[in-house]
């Protein structure tokens, strides 16, 4: 059964940081480009951050630019989200999804085949 399992979010201060994991199982990350979505309450969901099926391209939304990094470790099956410098704006439940075959990695969340159930991320001021 293809799973991706969100953890790491949590409540933080302004400026705190957080790292949040995306598990996936039933499935090899190998061959799949990987992007984190947010969607903060009454907006639309929006691509953070996405990483290639090699790895050798990232992209990132310009509000985090700077602040958040994505890898992944193909070993653990997993891919993570660094996330520092964190501000109330980004408060939001955030999301991983994957795409097959990803030379590239785009934020149209319509191209991605699997997605988590989310894991909030709060920021207060």
């Amino acid at each position: 059964q293809v799973q991706l399992v969100e953890s790491g979010g949590g409540s933080v201060q302004s400026g705190g940081s957080l790292r949040l994991s995306c598990a996936a199982s039933g499935f090899s990350l190998d061959y799949y480009a990987i992007a984190w979505f947010r969607q903060a309450p009454g907006k639309g969901r929006e691509g953070v951050s996405c990483i290639n099926s090699s790895g050798t391209t990232t992209n990132y939304a310009d509000s985090v630019k700077g602040r958040f990094s994505i890898s992944r470790d193909n070993a653990k099956n997993t891919v993570y989200l660094q996330m520092n410098s964190l501000k109330p704006e980004d408060t939001a439940v955030y999301y991983c999804a994957v795409t097959y075959g990803g030379f590239y990695c785009s934020f149209n969340p319509t191209e991605y085949d699997y997605w988590g159930q989310g894991t909030q991320v709060t920021v207060s001021s």
